[in-house]
C-alpha cells in the first residue's frame, strides 16, 4: 500500500515537471515577431535603416520607371499621321503633352526634322540615353543594400558569438542550454541581414527588368519615327 502512494506521489511530480516544461513553452512561444528581433542586438538598428531605405528607393524607383515607361498603343499612329500630312507642329505638341521617356524621344526627333537622317538618329539615341540615366538612377543603393544588409547580419552573430564565449570564459559556468539560447539569440541578426539582402536584391532585379523592357520600347518606337520620315507625305 505504502508502495502504492509512493508512486502516485512519483507520478504526480512527473506531471508538475511535465505541466511547467508546457508552461514554459507556452510563454516562450507567445514572443511575437518584435520581441525576437529585439533580441538580434545593436546591430538591428542598421538593418533596419537599410530596410526603410530599400523600400524607399523600390518605391520611388517603381513609380518614376511606371510613369516614365507608360505607354499608348495610338501614340505613334497619330504621329504618323501628323507627320504624313506635313503637320509637324501637331506631332510636337502631342509629343510635348505626353509625359513618357518615348514622347521626349520622338520631340527630339521631330525637332531635327528636314536634317540628315543619321543626325536625327544620333539626337533621338542621346535623349534616350538621358531617359535611360534617369530610369536607373539610384537603383544601385539597390544592390549595395543586398550586398551589405547580410554583412552587417553576419558581423552581428560575430559580435554575439564573442560575447557570450567570452562570458564562459569568464565566468567558468556553462551549459548546453545556455549555450544553444546564446546562439540562437545571436543568429537572428544574420537571418534579418539574408532576408533583407534578398529584399532588395530582387527588387533591384525586378527594376532592372522594367528598365530593360522600357529601353527595348524605345528603340522600337525610334525606328518606327524614323521609317516614318522616309515614308512619302501625301
Amino acid at each position: 500500500m505504502n508502495l502504492f502512494f509512493l508512486q502516485v506521489l512519483i507520478d504526480s511530480a512527473k506531471i508538475k515537471d511535465s505541466l511547467a516544461k508546457v508552461a514554459m513553452l507556452a510563454a516562450q512561444q507567445k514572443e511575437n515577431l518584435w520581441d525576437v528581433l529585439i533580441k538580434g542586438g545593436p546591430l538591428m538598428i542598421p538593418l533596419a535603416i537599410l530596410l526603410v531605405i530599400a523600400i524607399f528607393v523600390f518605391i520611388e524607383r517603381y513609380l518614376a520607371i511606371k510613369k516614365a515607361s507608360k505607354s499608348d498603343d495610338n501614340f505613334m499612329n497619330i504621329i504618323r499621321d501628323h507627320i504624313v500630312t506635313g503637320n509637324i507642329t501637331a506631332a510636337r505638341g502631342l509629343a510635348k503633352n505626353t509625359p513618357t521617356a518615348i514622347a521626349r524621344m520622338i520631340d527630339k526627333g521631330l525637332q531635327r526634322v528636314g536634317k540628315p537622317i543619321e543626325a536625327i538618329e544620333r539626337s533621338m539615341e542621346n535623349v534616350g540615353k538621358l531617359e535611360l540615366y534617369k530610369m536607373e538612377k539610384n537603383t544601385s543603393i539597390l544592390s549595395v543594400v543586398g550586398y551589405i544588409a547580410p554583412l552587417f547580419g553576419f558581423l552581428g552573430t560575430i559580435a554575439g558569438m564573442f560575447q557570450l564565449f567570452y562570458n564562459i570564459a569568464s565566468t567558468g559556468e556553462y551549459s548546453i542550454s545556455a549555450i544553444a539560447g546564446g546562439i540562437y539569440v545571436k543568429m537572428i541578426s544574420s537571418a534579418s541581414g539574408l532576408i533583407i539582402g534578398i529584399i532588395a536584391y530582387v527588387g533591384y532585379r525586378y527594376l532592372n527588368s522594367q528598365i530593360d523592357k522600357s529601353t527595348h520600347g524605345m528603340e522600337a518606337a525610334s525606328a518606327e519615327f524614323i521609317d516614318i520620315l522616309q515614308e512619302p507625305t501625301r
